[in-house]
């Protein structure tokens, strides 16, 4: 790929609901995105910084094709999706994956952890039968869990372990991006900071490109390389997550900056 072109762009994007999520109206239309630019660099963690209704989650999931945009386009390694037969869309799904913020709620309580990586590797031809169950206990140790968690069930972990196993899940089908969707901030502090640095290495072991969702700046501090920060549908400021940190340009990042705690 062109080290200039972006792994994923949206450009003009913009999605409208007739009702629901509220960040914005236009008449009797509720405008979760109106009219976002952005790049996603490849290898790196762009952190996609707002307020509940700010229209970050949206934007995350127009990126993954799991919504249609209302206006705008989506593309990947320079492709629209929109302009994507079934076969490539379907590997662009396979190469872009999610890991959402509730670690029960994303998991299927009547499936074991294997029997879920087992499908998705089945799904994708990635590997079936035995070679299944060993890649997927593979898979829950590059997590930090035991081989023997691929016959445990959901209730059966800690919040930290079953977002363990969401992001093994996501892992299963090799991807290259990942939307993480708010995913520590149902965890308590100690077991983020656990989550965080398993993130950064399997990062740095693989080079993925991640999409950081959060509400916290001081979640991302020491994670991204590029903040984009919304507000009302729009990007309100991005850049660099140094500049961003230490000189926020848009008093709205400002706000947030004063928001985070701070340890005496």
């Amino acid at each position: 790929m062109n080290a200039d072109v972006p792994l994923v762009r949206a450009v003009g994007l913009v999605k409208r609901y007739a009702s629901g999520r509220a960040t914005s109206r236009r008449g009797h239309e509720v405008v979760a995105v109106d009219g976002v630019d952005l790049a996603v660099p490849s290898g790196l963690t762009t952190a996609l910084v707002g307020e509940s209704g700010s229209g970050k989650s949206t934007l995350g999931r127009l990126l993954l094709a799991l919504e249609p945009p209302t206006a705008g386009r989506v593309e990947y390694r320079g492709v629209d999706l929109a302009d994507m037969g079934a076969a490539a869309l379907r590997a662009f799904r396979r190469r872009a994956q999610v890991v959402f913020q509730d670690p029960f709620g994303s998991l299927n309580p009547r499936m074991t952890a294997g029997a879920m990586l087992r499908e998705a590797l089945t799904v994708h031809g990635i590997a079936a039968g035995a070679g299944a169950r060993r890649r997927a206990e593979g898979l829950l140790e590059r997590v930090g869990l035991t081989a023997d968690a691929v016959d445990r069930y959901p209730h059966e972990f800690s919040g930290g372990q079953r977002q363990r196993v969401g992001i093994a899940r996501a892992l299963s089908v090799e991807p290259e991006f990942i939307v993480l969707d708010e995913p520590v901030s149902a965890l308590d502090v100690s077991v983020q900071a656990q989550i965080l640095n398993l993130l950064r290495e399997l990062q740095r072991e693989s080079g993925l490109t991640y999409l950081f969702v959060s509400h916290d700046l001081g979640v991302v501090r020491n994670l991204a390389d590029r903040i984009v920060v919304m507000h009302e549908g729009r990007i309100a400021e991005q850049g660099p997550a140094d500049r961003v940190l230490s000189a926020p340009e848009a008093d709205y990042t400002r706000r947030l900056l004063a928001a985070v705690p701070r340890i005496p």
